[in-house]
């Protein structure tokens, strides 16, 4: 009989739940997706009901249910956390106190209840890093290979090194709690004026604009950093052990005045203060990952953990690290939590063999819900949609592929929506790279979000190295979840790289390369690389928009407007198309116009959008 372990992560950050049978993915979604309240750490039950109805099981065949972290332990840190800073630290710990009788310590009674008290075998809870640590691993395409999981902080652990072998992994080291690179970088996070835990990728994207001229004072005065990576943070700068804030006076004297707030314009110190906590945060990952290869002496390193989706620190590492290998899990944050969960408890637990697949056994992270072109033709019907369906694929890439290169921006909405926090090519928004005006035009008119944020572009696999450096891996260069940082290559620059001037905040529209709306202020690209056995529909427009254009290069960015999740359904997919400068919507086979809609739809959509909405 096979065996189906379900796996859920909850009630910190990004809700979900994972399904597995026999150690086969069958799905996975982020609560967030249904709710469409974005990070939703709320008890994961619509991502259940979907897994379950995905692989159409009822609870009570499930064999496991597995959560992703151990609540007692985690209430354990927070009770010798407000001791250590008493009383400093009574009113976080009042804050936080309320909910742990009605929900976090009460984990097994939700389970039961929330599984309608239809499970009843043994509910499993493994420590968080084990579980990231297992969600890097077990997925990997690695027989063996070395560990880094590094995060915020879990229970006590904010990093942990270890070793995968066959079907085991083994946890060697550890950082614990209050030092940690994740609190670290959201400390910057929130100085600059973003969202801790949400806006993190917002200060990495903000760093090319700078220079690290605070680098040296972070190294000083901040932390104390060994040669293993492992550091000591003076927390009399940090406010998150004892407060609801994460820095302190001392902080904000040190780098020169209080916190940026969210409607304050950006300035150059901004940048300079997101490149200075980069350039540390890539110091300690490039340390960590010398000293994990130096204690496993294995040739391979995977990843995961928040920390973990740096796309940049990721690139740093693959080019100048020590691993001949390295292989990121999609789902990095608490979403992977649950992956890891469901998975370690097949393979450690039970003892199931192993067998790592060549490219690796997250099937492109496309593990969500997909809906048939009678339910998308229905959901356009009920909205009044005009629209065309088209006969097979190839006309469907050739129209679309027409309108890209036209300049239009479409909404792409196809199969099963991705697990993670990336859009791979099926909830996506696809454009021309080409055009100078694309990313400027992408980010204030469609995503309405801050102008310097950049796009990431999507490229045919067998035609990456011919426009990023892949590190001279010619001809399918993997990078197919966006995790790594690529150079673009030099023949494709349009710029000369180097100059300070040139990488300022008021150097946005310049055109750097032949694809100006994907290359960043310091001349990279977070490229996902495309191939036809993960996606095979994806890598056909790619393909298609080659020989129409001569370019194999498309801006691919996520189905979404800011303040909300990626869009589930395909009523969501109309709603943003309609609420925004979409030109386009392809829903499966329907092709939509904006301008052949009705305008009453067009107004209504408008009138609901989320153009001001926090992100």
């Amino acid at each position: 009989m096979p065996t189906h372990i379900l796996g859920l992560s909850a009630f910190y950050h990004d809700s979900a739940a994972v399904l597995a049978r026999d150690g086969l993915l069958l799905a996975a979604a982020q609560e967030e997706r249904f709710t469409r309240r974005k990070h939703e750490c709320a008890f994961p039950r619509n991502a259940v009901d979907y897994c379950l109805r995905e692989a159409a099981l009822d609870p009570e065949a499930l064999d496991y249910v597995v959560f992703y972290d151990k609540p007692l332990l985690k209430l354990d840190r927070l009770l010798e956390t407000w001791l250590a800073f008493a009383p400093r630290g009574f009113r976080a710990f009042r804050h936080a106190l309320p909910l742990w009788p009605r929900e976090r310590l009460r984990v097994p009674a939700l389970l039961h209840r929330e599984l309608h008290g239809r499970f009843r075998r043994r509910f499993l809870f493994l420590e968080h890093h084990e579980s990231h640590a297992a969600a890097a691993f077990f997925p990997s395409p690695f027989d063996e290979a070395a560990i880094l999981t590094l995060d915020g902080v879990g229970e006590w652990a904010t990093a942990v090194l270890g070793r995968g072998r066959g079907n085991r992994i083994e946890l060697l080291r550890e950082m614990r709690f209050p030092h940690s690179l994740g609190l670290l970088y959201s400390a910057f996070t929130g100085y600059c004026g973003f969202r801790v835990n949400g806006g993190e990728y917002k200060l990495m994207g903000l760093a090319p604009y700078g220079t690290p001229r605070y680098r040296d004072l972070i190294l000083e005065r901040l932390i104390s950093l060994g040669e293993d990576g492992a550091f000591r943070m003076d927390m009399g700068c940090f406010a998150y052990g004892h407060g609801l804030r994460m820095t302190t006076e001392r902080f904000h004297r040190l780098f020169g005045g209080p916190p940026r707030r969210p409607e304050e314009p950006l300035l150059q110190r901004h940048a300079d203060l997101a490149a200075s906590i980069q350039s540390v945060t890539e110091e300690v990952v490039l340390r960590m990952a010398r000293h994990a290869h130096a204690l496993t002496g294995l040739s391979c390193l995977c990843l995961a953990g928040g920390v973990a989706l740096n796309a940049v620190a990721n690139g740093r590492l693959a080019r100048e690290g020590p691993f001949e290998r390295v292989w990121v899990q999609p789902a990095a944050g608490d979403a992977g939590g649950a992956l890891g969960a469901a998975l370690f408890a097949h393979h450690q637990l039970l003892g199931a063999e192993r067998r790592p697949d060549p490219t690796d056994s997250m099937r492109g992270a496309l593990l969500g819900p997909a809906y048939t072109e009678d339910e998308a033709r229905r959901a356009l019907d009920a909205a009044g949609a005009v629209y065309d369906v088209l006969p097979d694929d190839a006309t469907l890439f050739d129209r679309t592929a027409h309108l890209l290169a036209d300049g239009r921006a479409v909404g792409w909405f196809q199969g099963r929506m991705e697990f993670g926090p990336r859009a791979l090519g099926n909830r996506s928004i696809l454009a021309d790279p080409r055009r100078p005006d694309m990313q400027r035009r992408l980010n204030l008119k469609i995503k309405f979000r801050e102008s310097f944020r950049p796009f990431a572009p999507s490229v045919l696999a067998e035609d990456a190295a011919e426009y990023f450096d892949t590190g001279g891996r010619e001809g399918g260069a993997e990078n197919p979840y966006m995790l790594f940082v690529w150079p673009v290559c030099a023949d494709k620059l349009r710029r000369e790289p180097g100059r300070a001037e040139e990488r300022g905040l008021g150097s946005l529209d310049q055109v750097r390369s032949v694809i100006p709306a994907v290359t960043h202020v310091d001349f990279t690209a977070r490229a996902q690389t495309v191939d036809g056995r993960r996606n095979p529909r994806y890598h056909g427009l790619l393909k298609r928009f080659k020989e129409l254009t001569g370019c194999p290069v498309l801006v691919n960015t996520s189905f979404n407007v800011r303040g909300e999740p990626i869009v589930c359904a395909p009523a969501e997919a109309w709603r943003c198309f309609m609420a925004t400068d979409l030109d386009a919507l392809v829903l499966e086979r329907c092709v939509l116009l904006k301008e052949r809609q009705p305008e009453a739809a067009a107004l209504a959509a408008r009138r609901d959008r989320p153009d001001i909405a926090p992100d």
